[in-house]
């Protein structure tokens, strides 16, 4: 990873936050308000996310890794395409090595665990803001794993456009509506539907939305509570296994 340009100081480190849940946007927007940084817009989704980015050009967007209508890792292509200035974190609850991949090569500065303290995340920001990357010990792990196997692991047939159209499918989203998302042609959505069905040899609509959760593309229908008793915005998911491929039954 290339190091970005640092902030001047004396200037309070700019953020754009997305989470689809609005108890946890609003308790990270004060938890990391009280640290000091300026919160310039939140998201719902990962598409208000890019909009947001691309208007406000914030020196940090932080995003949660699943989200409707656009992916964290999704957004983060995007994000890294309309404001290249802007560091991105991941808040994730999956200990992941695909996802590691993806995350670096879609030019993510930052992932910190959604059930780790909240310094973390304050932690992380200041690293990447100040032009460095920011993994927990954990996501270290999984990365350094995660390169280890690489050569044994079978290639993507999928490209990062039919991962979008992949999740919007799994979503329950229309050709015309996941045109309207992507801003492509209904024709376009289409050919992307079609060459998802050839690639992956599944025919039916069921098979790709199957497919789309069991390898970790989304979590439709799975209920995402905010945090309760631990009083940690970041631990609105229980902790997964310390690290596992996004494939694994």
């Amino acid at each position: 990873m290339t190091g970005l340009p640092t902030r001047r100081s004396g200037m309070p480190v700019r953020l754009v936050l997305a989470d689809d849940h609005v108890v946890v946007r609003q308790a990270l927007s004060l938890l990391l308000a009280s640290a000091g940084f300026q919160v310039v817009g939140e998201a719902a989704n990962g598409q208000e996310a890019v909009v947001l980015v691309r208007e406000r050009r914030p020196d940090v967007a932080v995003l949660d890794v699943v989200m409707p209508l656009l992916n964290g890792l999704d957004a983060a292509r995007e994000i890294h395409h309309a404001s290249p200035r802007t560091s991105v974190i991941l808040l994730t609850s999956r200990h992941d090595e695909q996802l590691m991949l993806e995350a670096v090569r879609a030019g993510i500065r930052g992932c910190v665990e959604k059930t780790h303290e909240a310094k973390e995340l304050i932690q992380a920001v200041r690293d990447v803001a100040a032009g460095g990357v920011y993994l927990s010990a954990a996501l270290s792990r999984c990365m350094v794993e995660a390169y280890r196997t690489q050569a044994a692991r079978p290639p993507d047939p999928l490209s990062p456009r039919e991962h979008q159209v992949l999740q919007l499918i799994a979503e329950g989203q229309r050709t015309r509506d996941i045109a309207h998302v992507l801003g492509v042609s209904v024709k376009t959505a289409e050919s992307h539907r079609a060459n998802i069905r050839r690639k992956l040899g599944i025919r039916q609509t069921e098979g790709l939305v199957r497919y789309a959760l069991q390898s970790g593309e989304v979590q439709v229908g799975e209920p995402r509570s905010p945090s309760r008793a631990s009083g940690n915005p970041l631990s609105d998911i229980p902790r997964g296994p310390d690290c596992r491929t996004r494939r694994e039954a």
